[in-house]
């Protein structure tokens, strides 16, 4: 009698299929193509799918949560949710070496990004490991981040005198290098702080201030990628990853990789000219209506004026913030890729 109610506790229990992993995610800006191009159908449909019922998410995103951009990883790494994505320069208050995976003007291209950023990867996840307890699951990028300004503009030795937002510490070090002041202005604010006057200019993807309407309030758009190509970082919450089957765990790490990862980076080798395009009215715009912001294109002296400031200001500042040794391991690997060695180290 007792054997064989063993029996059927054993086989009542195989019977019950395993509950499915739920993934609690936070996706970077709602209304921008990265998001809804790319992590939206990843998450909601292209993991489920493949995960054949192992796995649940629930996605949302931090805008439409509140939350602060500077919090994200923060969070990310107490568990309050398992899986985030945003900006890397968003942290960097936390983590000022990570300010080194995504270092402006030394990429030109979206291949060239795509190097720069995945020779920078191993530094990346020995960052948010020891600074968020997280994993790296996958870097996609957002467009080149260029200058929108409602002040006539005819090249890069105009912005001189202007106050312009930067993208990121090493933007605003480089504005500032250049004679204009930096401002700090949250994303969302800044078509207000255009209109307004607070700022003259602001820099950010050219698709991103074309989905976001800063064509209404901005007259001159410099094409030159002052801001790098701003890479977002999606990480897993560490504690979360490791409770994983090492079979999910595979699982996940392939698909984000082919369904999401290189997608992401193959679509932005286009987005640049497409984006210049919607903006200008030079081209054919394949998003939607075509503006008419004048187009300013960067000379062979402004690229010139860009790498000296970049070379003998920015990133000396950079390597001082971060410390000798990240600066080394920065020489090491994604200078020898881009071409820039940081002297005396």
């Amino acid at each position: 009698m007792k054997r064989t109610l063993l029996i059927a506790l054993a086989v009542g229990v195989t019977a019950v299929p395993a509950a499915a992993e739920e993934l609690s995610v936070v996706g970077s800006w709602s209304g921008l193509p990265l998001h809804r191009d790319f992590e939206a159908p990843f998450w909601s449909e292209i993991l489920p799918d493949a995960a054949e019922g192992e796995l649940t998410v629930q996605l949302t995103t931090h805008d439409q949560m509140g939350l602060g951009v500077g919090d994200i990883y923060r969070l990310l790494g107490a568990g309050v949710y398992d899986v985030a994505m945003t900006v890397a320069d968003y942290a960097v208050a936390d983590a000022p070496e990570l300010e080194g995976l995504d270092v402006p003007l030394v990429a030109l291209t979206a291949d060239e990004a795509w190097l720069m950023v995945d020779t920078a990867r191993p530094m990346v996840e020995d960052i948010f490991r020891d600074r968020f307890n997280a994993h790296v699951l996958a870097i996609a990028p957002y467009p080149p981040q260029v200058v929108f300004c409602n002040h006539p503009i005819t090249g890069l030795a105009d912005l001189a005198g202007l106050k312009v937002r930067g993208s990121g510490r090493m933007t605003t070090k480089f504005l500032e290098a250049l004679g204009a002041e930096g401002v700090t202005v949250a994303f969302s604010e800044v078509p207000g702080a255009l209109q307004r006057g607070v700022v003259d200019c602001a820099v950010t993807g050219a698709g991103s201030g074309y989905n976001a309407g800063w064509w209404e309030v901005s007259t001159h758009l410099l094409t030159l990628p002052l801001g790098g190509w701003d890479p977002v970082v999606t990480a897993i919450n560490q504690d979360k990853w490791d409770s994983l089957d090492v079979a999910l765990q595979d699982l996940l790490t392939g698909v984000i990789v082919s369904e999401f990862e290189t997608p992401a980076w193959a679509a932005a080798q286009d987005a640049l000219a497409n984006d210049v395009a919607c903006l200008t009215g030079t081209g054919a715009c394949p998003y939607g209506d075509a503006r008419d912001m004048v187009l300013v294109e960067a000379t062979a002296a402004d690229f010139a004026e860009a790498r000296r400031i970049l070379e003998t200001e920015v990133m000396p500042d950079w390597a001082d913030r971060a410390g000798e040794a990240w600066a080394a391991r920065w020489n090491e690997t994604v200078g020898q890729v881009v071409g820039l060695t940081l002297a005396g180290l």
